[in-house]
Formats: structure tokens, C-alpha cells, sequence
């Protein structure tokens, strides 16, 4: 939704139908005619998403053609499928294509198709502003508006606002991650104006499990009682499966508003329940493995009835020009089965009794079917990762109510996917931390091994943050939720997990290259088999005693032929590189190394440069002072306030540092003694202490200039100074040469054009850093250090760490660069940094790592996020992918060699000196097998053990 289209507002809040009489407050496009005066951008056209379950799928030419049936759609941007998880995402313009069409285009390629209930098929979450409607009272006339107006522009995060007097409404564009909607209502009943909010363009949608649901009645009563409701955009019940799927307004209403409101308004006869699409996805592996091994069971007493699948399988692939192994099993049975009831015919007639074949086809389908179902059971356990991390959610959650005075004075057990931002929830030692959100009382030991794989009990007390899944130790808890559902770092976690297993490596398109030309060449295998046999045995080149036990040569070359079609296997190839990637993705998630797909894990294993960023990644990013020298006649604790005072508006560490500094060289011995008293009592110091500050400006890589007194500041480095005409006294520059060759970072005042002093401030090193660069180099890689410093500074850490190549001096945007000279000669190189300023270098990176802090993982530019903010992660990084795509190329030589060795096997290469012949029910046993070979020879990645760094460095500890 570009825009919202203001309609009036009848009782209640709730918006009227369109199209009313001419009583009713007029229709007002505030903000179009807003962004027309601004001269806006058109808007972007829009993207949705749609997870599409998909059955039918045996092998990589079942995916290659489901992506080339849905990618042939109008519309259709990209189209991702897996084999593994039976699905198929699909990012699509919603208007050029519908969902439907989606499906359509499935099922017409053959295979079964069901949208899941978690698609995103409304308007996509990451959007920057919201567009959001409120009602504003007390306005008499145009002053008002434009008072309003005034206000609203000038609250951080506001793009835009419209006021409209004749309606009384107002549409502000905003930005949810600076300003909220509660903020916007906050300022305008500031400025005397009555506000409440009505609703905005943000949707969400959620699929609600029912009880009670029993009558066309309750359906009515259902009905009534969504069609109340203020917030909700569209619903669909569903009575059969008693369930409703609702497109809501989170800003609006609440999720946990919704189900109560149904509980309240059925007086208790209906009741709803969140469904978990998680939850649902592990029901459907278990109910596919329970439908295998029904099959298998029945197929044990009744094989051709359930032979039925792999024909209509077959028939569906064949119609649509593709071919898989049902195809192979059909021809094999049905071979077998068609001569089986002509020998048995040919008997009947003559009198003579050819042997006859029918327990072979019996046998070749029951073979497959009890590979088919150990194989979905291997195939199951390759995403316990992401199961695993599902069960981390606790399944309810103690909501604390308050009461008008604000006193908590009930308890209330609700169902932890109803927590709402703002919720102020109990946490009890042993229990799960519900949701992300930060302690308001108490203190305690959190767990959070889960989710960093940090083994370390964290403490909490107030203020600090949590993350929901997590497990409280000792104390009791309050924490107050603020991000819920898919906004939780534990959710972040596994959708970044499910897209990187839903992703293709690019070692991938060998085996779908194979796979597409599989089937064809084994057929024509089969039938030059039949025919070299037949014809050998017609002109007499092998003696009559080889076939005597089949009775004649036509019978004895079409088992050779049977044997060769049951034994090749597809699916081996198919599974090599899916099942690895999906085992190894969740292996890194449980240790902490997020994979955001399996392109960058390939890339991984080839790094030959490992590029580090200094500040925040080989350091600690903590900055601290460590002198502060005056040159000129200025009192130190002047030169300090001076220095405070054109750092504080700067957002740089180094600016934090020192203001810190100068803080505590006034007031140190004057504050109280709690944690937050000391934060309060700042705040009040700070507005009267520092001294007033103009044409305030930052200078990325230099520094900060401004006004104070009238008279010009610089605070930064050398460059900045000298760039400036002021001149540094020699016993300045020979301490600020000593600071440098200590590996501390100095920083130049000058005041009124005349040099006042410096500052030596130092990040120390993370205690793993020189046992990281020095275990890469074990491995084989060359590390770098990128840092904006001067290069006295930059060497001194450089040696301190033990890295050789340093680039001191880069501006941020020059970080990019770095790495694309590194690229030229066609190395991998590989970028660490925090995600922030060196974004542009993770990007360009051939391998992106950003370093987490546990609670921000959602970085875009990189391919890899290093949870625990620890650099060892680095070497576990490349290690798995190294072990991974060792496992993968095992898993193809495996594969290979199988069809390589199983083919001429079956053909009969080994009859003439062994008089051993395959028969075809043993073939179809052997490919059943090989492909729960390959699976489980992924699932051994799951013994992944993180490397040890005393082992990398070929220590040995006594």
C-alpha cells in the first residue's frame, strides 16, 4: 500500500464503507496529494512472497521441474525449491500473478501443491515507513492544521504529514525503528489537540486453530464477531479444519486482543489458538514417514495396488517432458509384469511353462518403498537443527497485570505466541525467557548457550537485555517484551536458517545438469543391454547352459535389461549436496555461525584472504582514555569540558570515550553509588556542565568541528589538524609518536586556530585475536587488517596481533576497494567486520562476515553472522564449510561410483566369469539403498566438533 486512502469514521473507530452519502465526512488521499507537492518518487513496485508445500518430489529433476513450471509465469521474480523440505518459495508481482496460479502451474507439472499458512502474500515486512491514520480533535481551523502539521514534521522518523480539518484526520508517514505510534499521539495532545490512533498500512497474517467450531451457527457467530473487530484487514474461516486465517493491523489491535475478543464475545464457546507453522511443518514429516511406512506395510501383502503412486508419478512426469525415478521403477515392474502375463498366457496355450516373473515386480516395489521410508526418516533428522530450535520457545508465558495505579496485582498464564510488545512478563528460575526484552526488576543468571553458544552464565539485572528462548537460571525476573514473533532474535535465527537450507549451492548444479540427462542415458543403457544379450545369444556367441535356468535368450536378456532400469538411482546424486548443506547449516546455528545460504558456504572453504576490520572486531570496540596532555596555557579540567562539549553531539566510540573521560575527571567521588543512579544523575550534570556548541559537524575518518564561544574547535586526527593550517609543537609531536608506536590512537584539539592538546585513547585487543590470525595462517590463509587509523597506530596492532599486511588511513567507502584489489587475481577473500561502517566491504566480500552481538543478527551484507561476537567463530566458519564440502564430494563419489559399479553389474559384466546374474528384485534393493547411504553419510556432519585452537596451531598441551 503506497498510500492510505482516509475514509470516515463511523462509531467505534472503525472506518465507513466507501462510497457513502453525502453526509459523511469526505474521502481525503492526504498524503498523495503530499508526496504530488513534494515531488515524490513513484512507488516501487511490490514484491510478495508465497512457501508453497510441494509432494511428488523424488529427485533434482522433480525440483527442475517445479522451477521451471512456476518460473515460466508472468510475473514470477525468482523461485527457490527444495527437495528436503517438500517446498517451494517464490517471490512473485501479486499483480501480474496470483497465488493460484502458482498452484495451477505445480499441479499442472505433475506434482501436488498447497499454499502454507505462513506465506507472506500480503505486503511484504520489510518496509521502512509505515503510513498510519489518526483522529485529531480540537482543530478549529487552518492555523490548527498547520500548527499540527508543523509538529508532526518535526518529530524524528515523521517523512511526511497531512492534516485534513474537514475530517478531522491526519495521515503521518513514519519510521517504526525511530518513532512509534504512541510517540506521534504523545505529540499531538502536547500541542492541546486530542489524538487516538486508528490504524496503519501494516499488515500481518496469522492462522488461528478453533474449538467449538461445530454449526453453521458458530461459523455466523464467528463472523460477527471478526466483522467488530477494529484492526482487522480480511479473515477466512474454514470450517472444516475448524481454522481462520486473519490479515490484521499490528499497529492496530493486538494478537492476543484478537483471541480473546473471540473467547468473549462466544461467552466461552469458542476458543482460538495460534497454530505454529513450525510446529505444522514437523506434523507433515511425521505424518509423510507414518504414510510410508503404510505403504511399506501394505505393499508387503498388496504390491501392485500400491504400486499405484510410482505410475501415476511417472504418467504426470512423462506428460510434462521430464523423467525421474518413477519412471525407472515403472519400466522396471512393469516389464517384468507385462512379460509375466504373456509367459503366463503363452503356458496356458502350448503347455509349456516359461518361467515367470511376477514376485520380481512384487519385490522391486516393496524394496523401494522400505528405502523410500528409511530415507524420509534420514531426510527428517537433517532439520532437527531447525526443530530443536523451535522447541526453545517456551509454550506459555506468566503475563503480570497491573491495575489502575500501575501495581501489579494478577498473574495470568497465556500462550507465549500471544505476547505483545509491551507485556510485562515473569520469569521463574528454570523457565524460558518468553520473548526478547529487557529486565525492569530483579536479577538473575541467563543461559544463553542456546542461541550464541556462549557456555557462560550471562547476569541480568535492570536494563539489560534477554532473548526469548533462553534459560533463567537463579532469580526471579520481570522483563518487559519488546520484539515478539518474527521480530525475536531466536525467529530471526531460524528464518535465516530456513533460507539458507531452502538455497542451492552451486556444486548443486552438477548433480541437476546429471539428474536431467539420468534417466534417458539408463534407458538407453537398458535397451543396448537387452539387444547386445539377445543378439549374442541369437548368433550363438555364448554356450546354451548360460541361460538354461530362463529357459530361452529373450527372457535371459530382458533381466539383464530389468536389473539395469531398477538399479540406477537419481536420487543419490540429488541428495548429496541438499541433505549436507541442510545438516551443516544447523550444526553452524547451534555453534553460533549462522550460513545464510549455501552459496556462501561453498565460497568458504576456498578463502584465500581474511580481511579484518580493527575497531570493534580484532578489538574490544570498548575505547577507553588512557592520557590527556595540555601544550598550551589551558587548566587540564578546562581543556577536558572543552573537549567534552565538541564530542558530545558525535556518535563515534571514540566520542563516548571521551566524554566519559572528562566526565569522570570532574565528577568522580560526586555520584551516587547504584548503576542508575549514576545514568540519572548524569543526564542532569551533562545539560548544565558542557559547554554550548554550533555548526556542529562530523568529518567521517578526521573527526568533528564546531563553534564554542564563537571560536572554531577540531578534535580528530593529524590530518584533520594539518588539513586545517595549524601547526603542532614539536614536544606534541614527539608525544603523539610515542603514543602511536604503543598502538594508541591520538587525538589532536586545537582551539581558535592554535593547538591546546591531545588525548591517547586505546581499544584493547580481544584476548583471541593473535591466536585467531596465527591459527589462519596454519590454515592457509592469508589475514589482512583494514583500519581508518594513522599508520604508526595501525602497524603497532598489526604486530601486536601478528598480521603482516596492513592497510592503515581507509575511509569506510575505501574499505570496498581494498577488497576488490584482492580480487583481481581471482582469490577469495573473505571481510569480518561489525556490520555498520564496513557494510560496503562485507558486501563486495566473496565471503561476508558480520560480528554479532547476540541480539543483532539480521545483517543484510553478509553471508555469514558470527552470533557470540567472538573471532574464533571465524575458524569454525571456514572449517565447516571445509568438512562440509568434503562430506558433499564423498557424498558424489559415493553416488557415482554407486551408478558406476551398480549399472555394469546389473548388465551382466560379471556373468561371464562369475555365472552370477542380479536378479532385478536384488537391483531394486540396491538402489533403494543407495540413496539412505547418502543421506546418512551427510548426517555424520551432525558429529561436528568446532575445531580446537590447539589443535589448528599443532600444539601440544602436556
Amino acid at each position: 500500500m503506497a498510500h492510505l486512502q482516509l475514509s470516515a469514521v463511523a462509531g467505534g473507530g472503525r472506518p465507513a464503507a466507501a462510497g457513502g452519502g453525502g453526509d459523511e465526512m469526505e474521502d481525503v488521499a492526504l498524503l498523495e496529494s503530499y508526496d504530488e507537492e513534494m515531488g515524490g518518487a513513484p512507488a516501487a513496485e511490490e514484491e510478495a512472497e508465497a512457501h508453497v508445500r510441494v509432494t511428488g518430489m523424488t529427485c533434482s529433476a522433480c525440483t527442475s521441474a517445479v522451477e521451471a513450471a512456476v518460473s515460466g509465469r508472468r510475473g514470477v521474480r525468482r523461485v527457490a525449491v527444495s527437495l528436503l523440505q517438500n517446498r517451494a518459495h517464490v517471490v512473485f508481482d501479486p499483480a501480474l500473478v496470483k497465488v493460484e496460479d502458482i498452484i495451477e502451474a505445480i499441479e499442472d507439472a505433475g506434482f501436488d501443491a498447497e499454499i502454507l499458512p505462513d506465506s507472506a502474500i500480503s505486503q511484504p515486512k520489510a518496509q521502512k515507513t509505515l503510513s498510519a491514520q489518526f483522529r485529531i480533535g480540537g482543530m478549529t481551523c487552518a492555523n490548527c492544521v498547520n500548527s499540527v502539521e508543523g509538529i508532526l514534521k518535526k518529530l524524528p522518523g515523521v517523512k511526511g504529514a497531512v492534516v485534513a480539518l474537514a475530517t478531522s484526520l491526519g495521515e503521518v508517514e513514519y519510521d517504526p525503528s525511530v518513532i512509534n505510534k504512541d510517540e506521534i499521539v504523545e505529540a499531538i495532545e502536547d500541542a492541546g489537540f486530542e489524538a487516538s490512533f486508528l490504524q496503519s498500512s501494516e499488515q500481518d497474517k496469522i492462522l488461528l486453530g478453533l474449538t467449538g467450531l461445530h454449526t453453521e451457527r458458530d461459523v455466523n457467530l464467528l463472523h460477527d464477531i471478526l466483522k467488530r473487530m477494529t484492526g482487522l484487514r480480511q479473515f477466512d474461516v474454514n470450517a472444516t479444519v475448524s481454522e481462520v486465517e486473519i490479515v490484521f493491523d499490528p499497529e492496530a489491535v493486538g494478537l492476543r486482543s484478537i483471541v480473546d475478543a473471540i473467547e468473549t464475545g462466544s461467552n466461552g464457546r469458542l476458543k482460538a489458538h495460534v497454530q505454529n507453522p513450525y510446529a505444522r511443518g514437523a506434523s507433515n514429516d511425521a505424518q509423510e514417514a507414518s504414510k510410508m511406512l503404510h505403504l511399506l506395510r501394505s505393499s508387503l501383502f498388496l504390491s501392485f495396488v500400491v504400486g499405484k503412486r510410482f505410475y501415476v508419478a511417472a504418467y504426470r512426469a512423462l506428460r510434462h517432458g521430464s523423467t525421474n525415478m518413477d519412471v525407472l521403477v515403472v519400466l522396471g515392474t512393469t516389464a517384468s509384469y507385462v512379460y509375466s502375463v504373456c509367459a503366463l498366457l503363452y503356458g496356458a496355450f502350448t503347455g509349456f511353462r516359461p518361467p515367470i516373473y511376477f514376485e520380481t515386480s512384487a519385490m522391486i516395489i516393496t524394496f523401494v518403498l522400505f528405502g523410500k521410508y528409511l530415507e524420509v526418516l534420514a531426510k527428517g533428522k537433517t532439520s532437527d537443527a531447525i526443530k530443536k530450535l523451535v522447541e526453545l520457545v517456551p509454550a506459555t508465558a506468566l503475563l503480570l497485570l497491573k491495575d489502575k495505579e500501575g501495581k501489579y496485582v494478577e498473574e495470568r498464564e497465556i500462550d507465549a505466541l500471544l505476547v505483545q510488545p509491551g507485556d510485562t512478563l515473569k520469569v521463574l528460575p528454570g523457565s524460558k525467557v518468553p520473548a526478547d526484552g529487557v529486565v525492569v526488576w530483579g536479577t538473575s543468571h541467563v543461559n544463553e548457550s542456546m542461541i550464541t553458544g556462549e557456555s557462560a552464565p550471562i547476569p541480568k539485572e535492570v536494563s539489560s537485555a534477554v532473548i526469548g528462548g533462553t534459560m533463567n537460571l537463579h532469580g526471579v525476573l520481570h522483563i518487559q517484551a519488546n520484539k515478539v514473533g518474527s521480530e525475536t532474535v531466536l525467529s530471526q535465527i531460524i528464518a535465516l536458517v530456513e533460507t539458507a537450507q531452502m538455497s542451492k549451492a552451486p556444486i548443486q548444479k552438477f548433480a541437476d545438469y546429471v539428474a536431467s540427462i539420468f534417466v534417458p542415458i539408463v534407458i538407453t543403457l537398458s535397451i543396448i543391454t537387452f539387444f547386445v544379450w539377445f543378439l549374442c545369444g541369437w548368433v550363438g556367441a555364448y554356450p546354451n547352459s548360460w541361460i538354461s535356468g530362463t529357459s530361452n535368450c529373450f527372457v535371459f536378456s530382458l533381466m539383464f535389461a530389468i536389473a539395469v532400469v531398477v538399479i540406477a538411482c537419481p536420487c543419490a546424486l540429488g541428495l548429496a549436496t541438499p541433505t549436507a548443506v541442510m545438516v551443516a547449516t544447523g550444526v553452524g546455528a547451534n555453534h553460533g555461525v549462522l550460513v545464510k545460504g549455501g552459496d556462501a558456504l561453498e565460497r568458504a572453504q576456498n578463502v584465500n584472504y581474511v580481511i579484518f576490520d580493527k575497531t570493534g572486531t580484532l578489538t574490544q570496540g570498548k575505547a577507553v582514555v588512557t592520557t590527556a596532555k595540555v601544550f598550551s596555557g589551558m587548566d587540564l579540567g578546562d581543556f577536558l569540558t572543552l573537549v567534552a562539549s565538541a564530542e558530545a553531539s558525535s556518535e563515534h566510540p571514540l566520542a563516548k570515550a571521551i566524554v566519559d573521560y572528562a566526565f569522570h575527571f570532574h565528577f568522580f567521588g560526586k555520584l551516587p553509588t547504584s548503576k542508575n543512579g549514576i545514568e540519572q544523575r548524569k543526564e542532569e550534570i551533562l545539560s548544565r556542565w558542557l559547554l554550548q556548541v554550533e555548526d556542529f559537524s562530523a568529518l567521517p575518518g578526521k573527526g568533528v568541528q564546531c563553534l564554542i564561544n564563537g571560536k572554531k574547535v577540531l578534535v580528530g586526527n593529524r590530518t584533520l589538524i594539518t588539513e586545517n593550517s595549524v601547526n603542532i609543537p614539536p614536544e606534541a609531536e614527539n608525544f603523539l609518536v610515542d603514543l602511536e608506536l604503543n598502538a594508541k590512537t591520538g587525538i589532536l584539539v586545537s582551539y581558535d586556530d592554535s593547538f591546546v592538546g591531545l588525548m591517547g585513547i586505546t581499544d584493547p585487543l580481544k584476548r583471541e585475536a593473535a591466536v585467531v590470525v596465527e591459527g589462519l595462517k596454519k590454515m592457509g590463509v592469508h589475514p589482512v587488517m583494514l583500519t581508518g587509523d594513522n599508520w604508526r597506530t595501525a602497524k603497532a596492532v598489526g604486530k601486536e596481533v601478528g598480521i603482516e599486511d596492513v592497510r592503515a588511513e581507509v575511509m569506510p567507502a575505501g574499505k570496498a576497494d581494498v577488497v576488490r584489489s584482492l580480487q583481481k587475481d581471482g582469490s577469495i577473500v573473505a571481510m569480518v567486520g561489525d556490520g555498520i561502517n564496513d557494510s560496503p566491504a562485507l558486501a563486495a566480500a566473496d565471503v561476508g562476515m558480520a560480528i554479532g552481538g547476540g541480539t543483532d543478527i539480521a545483517i543484510e551484507a553478509a553471508d555469514y553472522v558470527l552470533v557470540r561476537n567472538n573471532l574464533e567463530d571465524v575458524i569454525t566458519a571456514i572449517d565447516l564449510s571445509r568438512k562440509t564440502f568434503s562430506r558433499i564430494r564423498w557424498n558424489y563419489f559415493f553416488a557415482m561410483a554407486y551408478n558406476i559399479v551398480a549399472i555394469p553389474v546389473a548388465a551382466g559384466a560379471l556373468f561371464p566369469f562369475t555365472r552370477l546374474q542380479m536378479p532385478p528384485w536384488l537391483a531394486g534393493a540396491c538402489m533403494a539403498f543407495s540413496s539412505v547411504s547418502v543421506v546418512c553419510s551427510s548426517l555424520l556432519l551432525r558429529r561436528y566438533r568446532k575445531p580446537r585452537l590447539t589443535t589448528v596451531l599443532q600444539i601440544t598441551v602436556e
